[in-house]
């Protein structure tokens, strides 16, 4: 990466294959692409299956993945496409009673859920 530009937003896959800045295109790895159907294709890491990115073929630009932003939280949604395929729960999930996974899972098995996301990224 250059010096003197300093990326917004950094991502990639879980496993660490593919890396894109948001001034800059891929910087590492390049992404699988599936044509998911006339109009569109979906990019996605084709080591580890992460989606990417979302793109109408006869657009010069392509909707990225927030999940896969290294700290999604940065970035608040302020708008929502393809309600239409919305599932019916999907309105109700914030307000399901929930846990932590430390409350579910046996202190002794914890270490073996340590993420494996983004090796080359610090913790």
């Amino acid at each position: 990466m250059p010096e003197s530009r300093v990326p917004v937003h950094t991502g990639g896959c879980q496993c660490g294959a593919v890396r894109y800045a948001l001034f800059a295109a891929w910087i590492k790895g390049r992404p699988g692409v599936f044509r998911s159907s006339e109009a569109a294709e979906r990019g996605f890491c084709a080591q580890c299956g992460t989606p990417l990115f979302f793109r109408y073929v006869d657009k010069d630009r392509l909707a990225l993945s927030l999940g896969s932003l290294d700290d999604p939280s940065r970035v608040v949604p302020a708008k929502q496409y393809g309600i239409e395929g919305r599932l019916p729960f999907i309105e109700l999930i914030a307000d399901l009673p929930g846990s932590r996974t430390e409350d579910d899972v046996p202190a002794d098995e914890l270490a073996r859920l340590k993420s494996w996301q983004h090796p080359d990224h610090p913790d």
